[in-house]
């Protein structure tokens, strides 16, 4: 990946998934990214299950690559002295505080742009920095459900679901990386800083896009459809002789390829089927007769016949045969780094290149306060400064 952002300083106090997700990002590609943490736990995530072999959390090596660690007591008069000296030399601030922890310890965008009116400030909250909610924390499920995600995942009649995969953090890390990005170009042109705001709910409402315009469409409030679409069909999974399968006819002409692939050929014609208003309105009874033949036979045949007649299908896969897939290795998505506390394990690349190179892994994830000396220094303290910001545990 080309180190676009060197040179690009970042101080990151953030912990868990959403704000180390947008900092890891800023540090693949190229900036240079302080990570602040709490002395002796340090971000929550560390304790976070499973453990490697080595007593590391996977999540939180998963999203810290990039980044040096030290550790600071926000809640002491100089702990709060040294983010401010650190945040008044660097370009971005990233932060996952609520908006009256961040006001009361002096890290709110206007102490901080005083000092240094080129700072690209950047703030993730749960739910957002203005109403009634503002100073609530929050986790994935929790906006999951505030925004509907739920209600609209699982099978009807059955007890809502959660997505499995924390899609809420993560885009919401995502949004982040990229107004913060917006924000750099911007400055590039004009000299000055930028806020950048963030949140778990703007991100889960952003998810509800499609739904939510349907519903102020027609008044008809989405309901859980299990796999499949409301919008169109046949866009779900379908039993087959071994396992499942996912079969997504997108358009009328995939429709027809998939009739003859199945040796249905008559549902085109079907009024009931002929065109995808129809295929919604009684997807109920096309599931059916599809699943009679799909059942007829195991899902690797499936998918060879259906990706020769060009239907978009799969395999229900876990993630073990996620792991060993050929595509997924060409693509070269997950990575064993030299040099890890944890020699056995893998991290998941960026799911983007750019002339074909993607992340490099600068440095692995720190342990706790590894750097808290080198970045003090850095900061601007002498060594007489840091043994006395040691001596009063206002670091360590």
């Amino acid at each position: 990946m080309p180190h676009t952002l060197q040179g690009l300083t970042v101080i990151d106090l953030t912990q868990n998934v959403a704000g180390p997700y947008c900092t890891q990002l800023l540090g693949d590609f190229g900036a240079t990214v302080f990570k602040i943490e709490r002395p002796n736990t340090g971000d929550d995530a560390r304790s976070w299950a499973p453990l490697t072999g080595h007593n590391e959390s996977t999540t939180f090596l998963a999203l810290n690559r990039n980044k040096k660690s030290i550790c600071v007591d926000l809640d002491h008069a100089m702990g709060q002295e040294v983010v401010r000296k650190m945040v008044a030399k660097a370009d971005v601030f990233v932060h996952s505080m609520r908006p009256d922890s961040v006001d009361s310890r002096g890290f709110s965008y206007h102490h901080l742009s005083a000092e240094n009116p080129g700072l690209i400030y950047c703030s993730i909250s749960a739910f957002g920095e203005v109403g009634p909610l503002k100073n609530l924390p929050g986790y994935d499920p929790l906006i999951q459900a505030y925004t509907g995600i739920m209600s609209v995942t699982g099978h009807p009649g059955q007890p809502p679901v959660r997505a499995g995969v924390s899609i809420v953090d993560m885009a919401t890390g995502m949004w982040a990386f990229i107004g913060t990005m917006a924000a750099v170009l911007e400055r590039s042109r004009t000299g000055q800083g930028a806020r950048v705001t963030a949140s778990l709910l703007e991100t889960g409402v952003g998810w509800m896009a499609l739904l939510l315009s349907n519903y102020l469409t027609t008044g008809n409030v989405p309901q859980p459809v299990g796999s499949g679409s409301p919008m169109i069909a046949p866009y779900e999974a379908f039993q087959t002789a071994d396992s499942w399968m996912l079969i997504a006819a997108g358009n009328e002409r995939l429709f027809a390829n998939l009739c003859q692939v199945l040796k249905l050929p008559e549902l085109t014609s079907d009024p009931r089927f002929a065109v995808n208003k129809q295929r919604v309105t009684n997807r109920v009874e096309l599931h059916r007769i599809i699943e009679e033949v799909t059942k007829k036979r195991p899902s690797e045949d499936w998918v060879k016949l259906m990706q020769k007649a060009g239907v978009p299908c799969s395999a229900i896969n876990s993630v073990d045969k996620l792991r060993d897939d050929a595509q997924v290795t060409a693509l070269d998505m997950i990575k064993s780094p030299p040099n890890f506390a944890a020699p056995d394990f893998k991290i998941v690349d960026v799911p983007v290149s750019v002339n074909g190179q993607r992340a490099a892994l600068e440095s692995k994830p720190p342990a706790l306060g590894d750097h808290t000396d080198e970045l003090l220094r850095w900061a601007g303290f002498f060594d007489e400064e840091i043994a006395s910001l040691r001596h009063q545990r206002a670091v360590s």
